[in-house]
C-alpha cells in the first residue's frame, strides 16, 4: 500500500470528534487548575472601580467543556464556539443550568460575534483546527481593548518503561508508518527545552500560526505546566482513537495498530503512563 502524502491533521479532519463524544470526554486530558488561575490572573484589569475578575467570554471549540466550567464559576459570561452537533448538546446537558453559558453550533471562522465586544477569548487544544490568517485577525477585532488571547495545549510523551515504548513503536513502525510518512515522526517533548518548544516552529506545530506579535498582541505570555496519568490498556486505546491521525488510518491499519498496541501494554503490566507538558501563550490587545 502506497503511503499517504497527508498526517491525518488536516483542517477537514476536525469533524472527526462529533463521532466520539462520551469517549473524548472520558479519556482526554483535564488541565491543571494553576493554569486556569493564571489565565484569569492575567486577564483581570484594572478599572477606576477596582480590579475585575470578569467579563465576556468566548471559548473556540468547546469539544466537550473540559476548559468551560473554570471561566464560568470566575463569573464569565462564557460563549462556546462549538462545530460539532452533537458536541454542542453534550454542552447543552453539562452546562445549561448555567446562566452566565451560551453555545453556537459553528466554526469559529464563520461564526457572526459582535466587535469589540470581548474580555477574553481562548481555546484548549482546539486552535491548531482554525485558519489563523482567519482565526487571529478575528480574535483581534472581537476583543475590547485590554482583552486577551489565551492558547493552551497538551504535549504527552510516554513515560517510565522503555521496553514498553520499544516495543509499542514496533508496532507503529508496522501499522501506522507504512501508511503516514516515517520522516514525519513527533519529536518527544521530554527532549526539548523550554526554550526549543517555543521556537516559531513549534508554535506554528501547536497552533498553526508564529506569533502572536504578527498579529498585533503585546504583553505576551508563555508558561509551561505538567502533569502525569497512567491509563490502562483500553483506556489507552480509546485515548489513541480520539487522535484525528489515528481514526483517518485505512480500517485494516487501525485495527492491527490499536490491536498490536494493547497487547504491548498487557504484556508489560497492563499500564501505560503519559507525562503531560503543558503549553499556555497568551496576549493582549493594547
Amino acid at each position: 500500500m502506497p503511503k499517504s502524502n497527508k498526517t491525518g491533521w488536516e483542517r477537514e479532519n476536525r469533524v472527526v470528534f462529533d463521532d466520539i463524544v462520551i469517549k473524548y470526554d472520558k479519556v482526554r486530558w483535564d488541565y491543571p487548575i494553576e493554569l486556569f488561575s493564571d489565565v484569569i490572573k492575567y486577564a483581570s484589569v484594572f478599572e477606576h472601580a477596582g480590579l475585575r475578575k470578569s467579563g465576556k467570554a468566548i471559548e473556540i471549540g468547546a469539544g466537550t467543556g473540559k476548559a468551560t466550567k473554570p471561566f464560568l464559576d470566575a463569573g464569565y459570561d462564557v460563549t462556546a464556539v462549538e462545530l460539532g452537533v452533537n458536541m454542542t448538546e453534550f454542552l447543552h446537558k453539562r452546562y445549561g443550568s448555567y446562566p452566565n453559558f451560551n453555545v453556537l453550533t459553528s466554526t469559529f471562522e464563520e461564526v457572526t460575534l459582535e466587535e469589540n465586544n470581548y474580555d477574553l477569548i481562548y481555546a484548549a487544544s482546539a486552535f491548531h483546527w482554525v485558519d489563523a490568517d482567519v482565526g487571529c485577525p478575528k480574535v483581534f477585532n472581537l476583543l475590547k481593548s485590554g482583552g486577551v488571547f489565551a492558547l493552551f495545549r497538551s504535549n504527552w510523551d510516554p513515560s517510565g518503561n522503555d521496553e514498553l515504548e520499544k516495543d509499542v513503536q514496533a508496532v507503529y513502525d508496522k501499522h501506522y508508518y507504512n501508511h503516514y510518512d516515517p520522516k514525519e515522526r513527533p519529536r518527544k517533548t521530554t527532549k526539548m527545552t523550554q526554550e526549543e518548544l517555543w521556537e516559531p516552529s513549534m508554535i506554528f506545530k501547536g497552533f498553526r500560526f508564529y506569533d502572536m506579535e504578527q498579529y498585533g498582541f503585546t504583553d505576551i505570555k508563555k508558561m509551561f505546566y505538567s502533569a502525569s496519568r497512567a491509563y490502562n490498556a483500553d483506556d489507552y486505546i480509546e485515548l489513541l482513537d480520539t487522535l484525528s491521525d489515528h481514526r483517518s488510518l485505512p480500517d485494516e491499519n487501525r485495527k492491527a495498530l490499536y490491536r498490536g498496541v494493547k497487547d504491548e501494554i498487557i504484556k508489560h503490566g497492563g499500564k501505560y503512563e503519559l507525562n503531560n507538558l503543558y503549553q499556555l501563550y497568551m496576549g493582549r490587545k493594547p
